[in-house]
């Protein structure tokens, strides 16, 4: 009776998952769906351990409180801080998946070879590999976001480093086949921790190379590894709900990468294995390109006679946690009449969605955000085209430069406005080590500063503010 319970609660779920992604596919339903998934999984752990064979409950209490003691302060970072947060929530999925298993291999080879299945060996192979090498690599890739001073930020690269990282892969999964083949060979108990040496080496292996440019596709690509780990996982422990759960976050992860590669105008392998975001080394001799820098009351003078200005959000944006003051920058510009849009490049910011997040916790009409493609076939209309932050996501180099690492890469046409004010901390380079076409053309002029202040005087001048 209890079984047949649980399986329903099990169906419920489930379908709580699918219904979770399907909502925040819209802003509008997008809370609606944070709960639903938050009550699916509540349903899953309470179904689980409803169950008649799990009899260890304090070890569950222990861990549920240890979950909560973690997952409370994790919850509380500020929104520059969720992409390496994220990351940490794939390394302990990962973890999770691994250590389980490692327990299970060990339990089978305890009770005897005949529990050691071709399907249960296949899956363990799959689920220690997959989840070594996400706990790994979501663990550094969270370092680099966060800046930890001994973590690189910038790519390492070094010769046949590719040629090396597959071979670790191919050893790890020809020593997989061999398990499955023989589980209980006098060399099985030497391969097995083999393996999960190899896996957790390759998932370091795997994001060094990568830049910060890369990131946010790496994430959802650590996603994807996760949540086929799951997969595994739920296969080991028969547990249906985990593969259905598990399969739902690989696909999505996958699917997500693939739709920001071809923001990027990248591939998979480019990302996994070619080093973007590299400094390019100066050329000797070229020549020195100068900004021209502007003052905040000539750019509020020709602000106020625009019909049309475009608002370009990037990282630099999120770092200055300057969307409060871009919203009362917004009203102030309505107020005039002014019609302003937010351009939103798929992959600004650190992970997929984060222009939108933070512009949404300002209270932006979200009928006021759009899309590269969409807001592209505008700006040759556009009066002003203010960028806040942003870098490569406005490159024309990535339109017209062969020899340029982002070359190819679709990015908001920002040159194509009639005037363009940039707004920067620093004259140093994006992600992708380059300097931005865009801010030595004509139409360009610089506002240096943080984002948060530079936005705030903005607004003072455009109230009248007699503090200038």
């Amino acid at each position: 009776m209890m079984h047949s319970i649980v399986q329903f609660a099990y169906l419920v779920a489930s379908a709580l998952f699918i219904l979770a992604l399907y909502w925040m596919n819209d802003p509008k339903t997008a809370r609606r769906g944070v709960v639903s998934g938050a009550v699916a999984m509540g349903i899953a752990v309470l179904s689980t351990w409803a169950l008649p064979q799990v009899v260890h409950h304090l070890w569950l209490i222990i861990a549920a409180v240890a979950g909560v003691a973690v997952g409370i302060p994790l919850s509380r970072v500020s929104l520059t801080a969720v992409p390496q947060r994220t990351a940490l929530s794939h390394a302990f999925g990962g973890l999770a998946a691994g250590l389980v298993g490692t327990a299970k291999y060990y339990l089978w080879v305890g009770e005897g070879p005949e529990q050691l299945t071709t399907l249960r060996m296949i899956a363990i192979v799959a689920e220690i590999i997959l989840g070594f090498l996400t706990f790994t690599g979501s663990l550094l890739a969270a370092g680099k976001l966060q800046g930890i001073s001994w973590i690189p930020q910038r790519p390492v690269t070094f010769k046949g480093q590719n040629f090396m990282n597959l071979g670790l892969l191919g050893i790890a999964v020809a020593l997989g086949v061999l398990l499955v083949v023989q589980p209980t060979g006098p060399w099985s108990a030497y391969a097995f921790p083999v393996i999960i040496v190899l896996a957790l080496l390759f998932g370091v292996l795997l994001i060094i190379p990568i830049g910060g440019a890369d990131m946010p596709t790496v994430i959802s690509i650590l996603n994807a590894y996760a949540g086929l780990s799951a997969v595994a996982m739920g296969f080991v422990l028969d547990n249906k709900l985990l593969i259905v759960a598990g399969a739902l976050d690989g696909s999505s992860g996958f699917i997500l990468s693939l739709i920001m590669c071809r923001a990027m105008n990248r591939s998979f392998t480019n990302v996994l294995f070619g080093g973007f975001g590299q400094i390019a080394a100066p050329v000797a001799g070229a020549e020195v390109r100068q900004y021209k820098s502007e003052t905040i009351e000539s750019a509020t003078q020709v602000l106020e006679q625009a019909s049309l200005v475009v608002i370009i959000p990037g990282y630099g944006m999120a770092v200055a946690q300057a969307q409060h003051r871009v919203r009362e920058l917004y009203d102030q510009l309505v107020r005039r009449g002014i019609t302003v849009k937010f351009a939103i490049h798929p992959v600004a910011g650190r992970m997929p969605g984060h222009m939108n997040v933070l512009l949404a916790e300002a209270n932006i009409p979200y009928t006021d955000l759009v899309e590269m493609d969409d807001i592209n076939r505008d700006m040759p209309q556009c009066d002003v085209a203010l960028v806040i932050g942003a870098n490569d996501v406005v490159n024309p180099a990535a339109r017209n430069q062969k020899d340029s690492p982002i070359y190819g890469m679709p990015i908001i046409e920002a040159d194509k406005a009639r005037t363009v004010y940039a707004i920067k901390r620093s004259k140093n380079p994006g992600f992708a080590g380059i300097d931005n076409d865009l801010y030595f053309q004509d139409r360009t002029y610089m506002l240096f500063g943080d984002a948060k202040a530079v936005v705030g005087e903005l607004v003072k001048s455009l109230a009248g503010d007699s503090g200038h």
